[in-house]
């Protein structure tokens, strides 16, 4: 047996080894620590014990350790460093596929005094602002929760009582009651251009300006849409903030600055600000509760599967079509859906991956070989209006998977078009129904890399997607599955068309 400094040093991963073994085994701490017990009374671990140690909070002594590897009927030197955990449990984006999270290990290294530290050395040298550095943890959140903030909802749902759709006169009546009245500007005061530290190429949509008042440009009147989404915006932040006394600025244009960081006027600048997380939490917040008010959720759903889940529904719920695509990801039972709100030449404004799919672009810096492939990109490049369905096939790691996506190009208020799009993974729904989705996509990613990288579905591939969008009852689906099946990758350099499309190009 090693001696204590030596099992001190090769006890990095140890924590790791036990938690995950213990979760792959279905057993809580409590469970683990009885067994122990079993084992040897006088050297089992407390519940308590074993958390410190799962956390690399302490190392066990050997006698300690000897009790929980008989457990598990395992050597103790697979404990340590030099026997690799080959599965490690880490936290997922989505149970449909794309980024795993990484081990925090050796845990030493993650503890908090350590991150805080080391996080914003990071965002210096990276030149990461507090504010994207914090949209990305909210991601995250999002991503791995599946947009359902019941909380959230349910404040949404007391104040609009679950009424679809509500009139523009509804929300102005509930904006009322909760003590807000509404003034109108033409041109937006130089202070509150200064303090968000905007150009003119944004437009200033609305502004909180404490205690009660909420200043609408005039140029909302002919958005009616958009106003009710200004409003409610007012709303939540009246109803989950109550009214904090901070400025809340509402802004459209390519680069939109976040609605609650008007205190925050270095917001580009690298590191972070104290209250950056703060406020960008409180944005997401005001965001959500505004959908969820304008499309509470179980009435929303109804209306989705009576229409197919499309696009056109926003017209039905008297919203814009960014908001029906953001709250079809929230309010579908189906967990699979990722959103995209890309303006030209690659920026990602607005991102949700509850299904993992990789990103298209960098939202955060520019990417210098985006495959052009995607239904997002090509819609941008593209003249065309209306709605585009596409089915892709996208290898995320080792096995491919089948999306399907629609995509929709719209203006803004500052007169910049941007692409809005929405997809779901088909692959757990092909799964639902007992059939082999890898094999399945296997297959599909097989037949474009013949035909060069789109191929049309092959008749037994299409009657298997075909059966899977009846359920779904998304009828771009269906529309998507008419037209040819096309191959896209994370990154023009794992392309996997032959010759790839770089390839292509250098011999132009």
């Amino acid at each position: 047996m090693k001696n204590k400094n030596s099992l001190n040093r090769k006890a990095h991963f140890l924590g790791t080894k036990i938690r995950n073994l213990r979760k792959r085994n279905r057993l809580t701490m409590e469970d683990l620590s009885a067994r122990c017990i079993k084992v040897d009374a006088e050297s089992a671990p407390s519940v308590s014990y074993l958390s410190m140690i799962e956390r690399g909070k302490r190392i066990p002594s050997e006698d300690v350790l000897e009790v929980i590897a008989s457990v598990f009927q395992k050597n103790v030197e697979w404990f340590l460093d030099d026997i690799p955990e080959e599965d490690a449990i880490t936290p997922s984006k989505g149970s449909g596929g794309g980024i795993n999270g990484m081990a925090l290990e050796p845990n030493f290294l993650f503890s908090k005094d350590i991150l805080q530290i080391a996080i914003p050395e990071m965002l210096s040298q990276t030149g990461t602002s507090g504010r994207q550095f914090a949209h990305l943890l909210i991601r995250a959140h999002q991503e791995h929760h599946q947009n359902h903030f019941p909380d959230l909802e349910r404040a949404a749902e007391e104040v609009g009582l679950k009424r679809l759709p509500l009139s523009l006169d509804e929300i102005v009546t509930i904006t009322k009651q909760m003590g807000l009245q509404i003034k109108w500007f033409r041109k937006t005061p130089l202070a509150v251009l200064q303090e968000m530290g905007i150009s003119e190429s944004h437009v200033v949509t609305s502004f909180f300006d404490p205690p009660s008042t909420i200043y609408i440009n005039q140029i909302m009147k002919a958005q009616p849409q958009r106003l009710k989404y200004n409003l409610a915006v007012h709303i939540g932040h009246t109803v989950l903030h109550d009214k904090d006394g901070m400025k809340n600025v509402l802004v459209t244009g390519r680069n939109e600055i976040s609605p609650l960081q008007a205190k925050n006027a270095k917001i580009q600048s690298s590191g972070m600000d104290a209250q950056d997380i703060l406020y960008a939490w409180r944005d997401f917040e005001c965001s959500f509760f505004a959908g969820a008010l304008l499309c509470p959720k179980v009435p929303f759903r109804q209306m989705l599967d009576r229409n197919g889940y499309e696009i056109n529904t926003a017209q039905l719920a008297g919203v814009s079509e960014s908001v029906t695509m953001r709250r079809m990801t929230a309010a579908s039972p189906y967990p699979h859906w990722h959103y995209f709100d890309a303006y030209a030449p690659g920026k990602l404004k607005a991102v949700y991956r509850g299904n993992g799919i990789p990103l298209p672009w960098g939202n955060m810096s520019a990417v210098e070989d985006p495959c052009q492939h995607w239904s997002v990109f090509r819609k941008i490049s593209e003249p065309s209006t209306g709605t585009s369905a596409q089915i892709s096939i996208l290898n995320v790691g080792d096995e491919p998977r089948i999306y399907a996506c629609e995509s929709v190009k719209v203006q803004d208020l500052a007169g910049n078009s941007h692409v809005l799009c929405s997809g779901i993974d088909l692959n757990p729904a092909i799964d639902a129904q007992g059939k082999d989705a890898i094999a399945i996509a296997a297959d599909l990613r097989q037949a474009c890399v013949t035909k060069g990288g789109s191929s049309q579905i092959p008749r037994s591939i299409k009657k298997d997607l075909m059966s899977v969008a009846k359920i779904l009852n998304i009828n771009w689906v269906e529309r998507g599955i008419d037209n040819d099946a096309r191959l896209i990758c994370s990154r023009g350099a794992v392309c996997p068309r032959k010759p790839s499309c770089y390839q292509q190009c250098e011999a132009r």
